[in-house]
């Protein structure tokens, strides 16, 4: 009788061992599982948002939805023309050397490179070639209709900000209603350049010798307008101004009056990113610090 409850005893123990056992294995390979799910689930994840982050791609709107990301903001201990350098560094692969013909472009015309609208594209060079170079980047814009004009279009950020800047001002264009004002072609750009200039002024802007014209008319393939991203208006009261400047719009080429770029920052940040505020004969710019 002793022995069988010995043997009933054993038997029980081995019971709970085993089940003991069991279950610890259990808990290990529900772990082990979840886990692997969560990594399989964060690296598919990551890997589209890592790639599309570094090839600066519109996907990363719809992939980082839930991501809350803070607007770039240059480092405010920099100075100002290391603010603006840092801002274009994240749009231009290359960013010119002082003394070159493309950095002295980049003085004129390169505000547009510190825009913060994810919506906009942006060349990866201050100067194209050629009509065919233009018409190939062109091709890839996404291109909204300036309303109550016939043919004047812009890149679709900067045409629906200027277009609520037109609703809270009466606001027209230089010409009235023309194409020219807005978007234009290489040709465009060479006929207004060959209208106020010629060669042998390109040769001395090249060589740095000649920078006034820059704020009459751009050197061909240089133009903010090749870029859908600048429009010339006829702007004389402090209101329109001031609905153009809320919506990201403001004059950034030196001496050029009607001419007004997409910048698509608040009055209050341009300083943070290097913009020099400059009063000339009335009219407000806002300078690269280049």
């Amino acid at each position: 009788m002793k022995l069988i409850l010995r043997n009933q005893k054993n038997i029980t123990r081995f019971i709970r061992k085993t089940s003991f056992i069991s279950i610890v294995i259990l808990i290990i390979f529900v772990l082990v599982a979840s886990n692997e799910i969560t990594n399989h689930k964060v690296a598919i994840t990551a890997k589209p948002l890592q790639e599309c982050l570094s090839n600066n791609s519109l996907s990363c709107i719809d992939i980082s939805k839930n991501t809350i990301l803070k607007p770039f903001i240059p480092d405010p201990k920099l100075n100002a023309q290391q603010r603006f350098l840092s801002a274009i560094a994240r749009k231009l692969s290359t960013i010119p050397q002082p003394g070159t013909y493309e950095y002295t472009l980049l003085r004129s015309y390169g505000a547009v490179f510190v825009n913060p609208d994810i919506g906009i594209k942006l060349p990866q060079k201050d100067i194209f070639a050629n009509e065919q170079e233009t018409q190939e980047f062109q091709a890839t814009l996404k291109m909204g209709h300036i309303d109550g004009t016939n043919d004047c279009f812009l890149q679709k950020p900067a045409a629906d900000a200027l277009n609520k800047a037109r609703v809270q001002q009466q606001i027209p264009l230089k010409s009235g209603y023309g194409s020219g004002d807005c978007t234009r072609t290489f040709n465009t750009n060479l006929k207004f350049w060959n209208k106020y200039a010629n060669n042998q002024v390109l040769t001395k802007v090249q060589q740095g010798k000649e920078t006034k014209i820059l704020g009459l008319v751009a050197p061909p393939g240089t133009s903010q307008h090749l870029w859908g991203l600048a429009i010339d208006l006829r702007v004389g009261g402090k209101e329109q101004r001031k609905a153009l400047n809320q919506n990201g719009w403001f004059q950034t080429v030196e001496n050029d009056v009607p001419h007004w770029t997409y910048v698509g920052l608040s009055e209050e940040n341009l300083p943070l990113f290097g913009f020099k505020k400059q009063a000339i004969r009335g009219t407000i710019y806002w300078m690269t610090p280049l």
